[in-house]
């Protein structure tokens, strides 16, 4: 058997394999299947930014509605109404249930766009268990007035505020979409991020034709998927303290061993197991041992192997790369 045991954002793992956030986590047998699949790691599925922000504005109409309510009668009755049984409670009760269930890391995961709201929530996750925070900031900037610069200013914020906020480790899930992502990832190592997530997928809408409708983007990653994270992963190992996590596209363990192989310290899938159940993450680890010991190497060794040298030049090496493309593509597909 191969040595599995990994480092993720400070924390040990018994396998570079994560569930990453994802429906089976809603129950918490669920996330026991997962553990008993042998994964290293578990990412909730997300608390939603938007969710909290309802939530505080129903306990704060709660309060209103006391204080003019019971106004003569504030001395006999000091505590306001609460939302007792609210979406966070459940969620915050359920990550509790689900990190005493299981001997291996659960990492909690906030999804939002604003700065309100995160701090708070990471505190009363930390409390519930969670052995790691993710925020996964997932912001479309639809606003034409708002420059880059403030979009990834806003991602430095978030990162410092629930990183100073907690005690656990905290991880960043990027969105693909910047100019400039290898700056916004070292602007993030140094704001603190323990770990960056590649990438969150932006859920594009489709639009029925006989319907006449917009209707939501959802489905499950493909291989193909993985092409981008498999880049910038390669581009970043190595340059980095932070962790780097790779998501999307990892449907075989041979998706698995190339994340690897681009320096990915860890690879998350939900797709997969969705597909095929949570024991699937046993035949993905199985098929991993099997590579490393087929080509008799550890590991650590594995590990960044083919991820951009140290001492090339990130641009100049993914020029290269794209001009080798295009002409191997001449040499295909032309007459």
């Amino acid at each position: 058997m191969s040595d599995l045991h990994t480092k993720y954002m400070g924390l040990t793992l018994r396998s570079p394999l994560v569930a990453s956030a994802g429906p089976i986590q809603q129950k918490v047998d669920g996330v026991k299947a997962l553990a008993d699949a042998g994964v290293g790691a578990i990412v909730m599925y997300s608390l939603f930014e938007e969710q909290v922000r309802h939530e505080e504005a129903r306990q704060a109409e709660l309060e209103l509605e006391y204080m003019d309510s019971f106004s003569e009668s504030l001395s006999f009755f000091p505590t306001v109404a609460s939302n007792e049984g609210g979406i966070t409670d459940r969620y915050l009760a359920h990550l509790e249930a689900s990190a005493d269930a299981v001997d291996i890391p659960v990492i909690g995961s906030l999804n939002g766009a604003t700065n309100g709201g995160w701090v708070d929530t990471a505190k009363r996750m930390e409390n519930a268990g969670a052995a790691g925070i993710e925020c996964n900031i997932y912001m479309v900037p639809g606003d034409l007035e708002q420059s880059a610069e403030e979009v990834e200013d806003r991602h430095v914020e978030i990162a410092q505020a629930v990183k100073d906020a907690v005690s656990v480790p905290v991880a960043v899930k990027l969105s693909p979409f910047f100019s400039a992502l290898g700056n916004m990832a070292t602007r993030l190592d140094a704001a603190g991020a323990d770990a960056l997530v590649m990438f969150n997928r932006f859920m594009q809408p489709d639009i029925n034709v006989e319907t006449m409708q917009v209707e939501p983007g959802v489905w499950l990653s493909s291989p193909t998927d993985a092409r981008l994270p498999l880049t910038w992963i390669s581009a970043l190992s190595g340059r980095i303290d932070a962790s780097l996590a790779a998501s999307s596209g990892v449907e075989t363990a041979d998706d698995v061993v190339k994340y690897l192989l681009a320096g990915a310290d860890v690879v998350m899938t939900t797709s997969a197991l969705v597909r095929h159940g949570a024991e699937y993450a046993a035949e993905l680890q199985k098929g991993l041992e099997s590579y490393l010991q087929r080509k008799e190497v550890d590991l650590d060794t594995l590990r960044g192997m083919l991820a951009i040298p140290s001492d090339a030049s990130t641009a100049e090496y993914e020029r290269n790369g794209y001009v080798a493309a295009l002409e191997k593509a001449k040499a295909t597909y032309g007459s």
